[in-house]
């Protein structure tokens, strides 16, 4: 595949940084790299998707934001989910039989009590626990339960926890319940998992990386425990989630007992990203998995090389036990595709269209409200193949959109929008409520959206109705406009580009998501709402 003007910039000046890098430890130094393949298949609306279709795949495994995974090996079925920060309703859980194709099922969560970060999935006792920490006033650690996955759950009950975020569920030799937490330190639960016994204790202090590496910070996070081989593996994430693209990293220990002593990995760091050129950066926060036929797998997450905008995604790693019992990750900068993993039964196509023709309303696994109120759902409703969207606040940062999740390095986006007297609605790309940019129109005038703010009104002569697109590609951003329909269409003179809208900018750790949205007074109706990878 040739490489467009930018990718052939974005090389040569990975290489250039890449020679300011200090050397690399030889114990921490990448395997050698091939030259990248970047031709995915490609599934509902033309998104890619990591199924190759051949026995192989190609990351990601989960296209677009998808960070923190947690997943559960439930029989043979696996489920996962991962943070959906603002975005509610939240936590959306997916389901596979072959760690490559999955399909959502539902969104537990569907009250909003924070930007959820880093759950944790898991199951005992033949019940479903998922434990969510948030940031908040205060911050805290919830937990909801359900006694089928698809639900329903149970409303959020609170454990009280303020300072510690990223529970990972273990159960020790003995029976005891635990939550592992960030910074080393863990906490005891009930036997019913639904309350803390005591006060969180500092049990592990972990492995620390060279002081010359390029890092965010510490930051000991993301820990998940496993038992396996007469051993319990713990396995966390340092070096800090974005910044340097060689910080997050994954680290490991062990030991014969829940209550340590914990013995650091001789190979740690299992996972980091060491050079600017590669495909993936940022990698870390993993959870260990078996699959179908007995293997072993991880699932963590990362940042692909020049697409910051597009959040941490989730990734797939082969693991190799070695003899001594400890792990390896064999994937290389996972640049390259990799057989799937063995005896797995494919159930359903990968992911889910984000077209939409209004017939019902997706609100869950495909359309979230970012920051919603406690009665943002009764502002829409499906009338006649159609969304109606009561207006809210005056711009995209005080609407509450309506936003997707696309994985695609470049996409259009359209619908038909028609608004009521002194509405206005449009279409956009959102980050957070400081940072957008997008199209809208009210009965005079179109405003457009820049940098997080309106920047301009010029004059709409096209009325309350009209066909709008919006075109990503590659960070590069056009409007086009049309009254037929989308027979013909015209270009709005204004254009972008977003490829500094993203977290090393802004913060949050969020990703640019395609959305609608509806402010001033009455409804906007949007019908037909097609997405289209490019």
């Amino acid at each position: 595949m040739a490489l467009t003007r930018r990718e052939a910039f974005g090389a040569t000046a990975a290489v250039a940084l890449t020679a300011a890098l200090p050397p690399v430890p030889a114990a921490a130094a990448a395997p050698a790299r091939r030259a990248p393949v970047l031709d995915w298949k490609r599934g509902y609306d033309n998104q890619r998707i990591a199924d190759l279709g051949d026995g192989r795949f190609l990351n990601p495994l989960m296209a677009g934001d998808h960070p923190d995974p947690t997943i559960l090996k439930d029989g043979a079925d696996y489920y996962m989910t991962f943070s959906t920060f603002d975005s509610y309703p939240g936590l959306v859980i997916w389901h596979s039989r072959d760690l490559v194709n999955w399909t959502p099922i539902t969104a537990a969560l569907t009250q909003n009590i924070g930007s959820v970060w880093a759950p944790e999935l898991a199951k005992h006792g033949g019940r479903y626990f998922l434990y969510i920490p948030v940031k908040a006033s205060p911050n805290t650690i919830y937990v909801i339960w359900a006694d089928r996955i698809e639900g329903p759950w149970s409303a959020p009950i609170d454990l009280k926890l303020p300072a510690h975020i990223d529970p990972g569920h273990a159960v020790g030799e003995d029976g005891s319940r635990w939550l592992f937490l960030s910074g080393g330190d863990r906490v005891r639960l009930s036997d019913d998992g639904l309350r803390r016994i005591g006060e969180p204790e500092h049990v592990y202090d972990p492995w620390r990386y060279p002081d010359s590496w390029d890092v965010e910070g510490f930051s000991p996070e993301g820990p998940k425990v496993l038992r396996h081989g007469g051993w319990f593996y713990l396995i966390l994430a340092v070096g800090g989630t974005a910044g340097p693209p060689t910080g997050h990293m994954v680290i490991a220990a062990r030991s014969r007992s829940i209550h340590g002593p914990w013995v650091n990995a001789p190979n740690n760091p299992i996972v980091r990203t060491t050079d600017l050129s590669e495909n993936w950066w940022s990698r870390g926060h993993a959870t260990l998995v078996e699959g179908p036929a007995g293997d072993w797998w991880s699932v963590y997450h990362g940042y692909e090389n020049g697409y910051w905008t597009l959040g941490r995604q989730t990734l797939l790693d082969p693991v190799e036990w070695t003899p001594d019992g400890w792990f390896r990750m064999t994937g290389g900068d996972l640049s390259q595709p990799i057989a799937k993993p063995r005896g797995g039964t494919k159930i359903a196509p990968h992911g889910m269209a984000l077209s939409d023709d209004f017939g019902t309303l997706d609100i869950g696994r495909k359309w979230n409200f970012f920051k919603p109120a406690a009665d943002e759902r009764s502002r829409a409703n499906v009338v006649g193949g159609a969304l109606v969207l009561a207006a809210r606040g005056t711009a995209p940062s005080t609407s509450s959109p309506l936003l997707l999740i696309a994985g695609d390095r470049g996409y259009q986006f359209e619908c038909d929008i028609e608004i009521a007297p002194g509405g206005t609605a449009g279409l956009i790309l959102f980050y957070d409520e400081k940072l957008y940019c997008g199209l809208g129109f009210d009965e005079k005038r179109f405003v457009t959206h820049q940098y997080g703010i309106e920047r301009g009104r010029p004059a709409n002569p096209n009325g309350r109705r009209m066909r709008m697109r919006v075109t990503n590609n590659r960070h590069i951003v056009s409007y086009h406009t049309s009254t037929d329909g989308g027979v013909s269409w015209t270009r709005f003179d204004r254009g972008m580009e977003v490829s500094g809208y993203h977290h090393n900018v802004r913060g949050g750790f969020l990703m640019l998501r395609p959305g609608l949205y509806s402010a001033g007074t009455g409804a906007a109706t949007f019908r037909d709402f097609r997405y289209r990878a490019l």
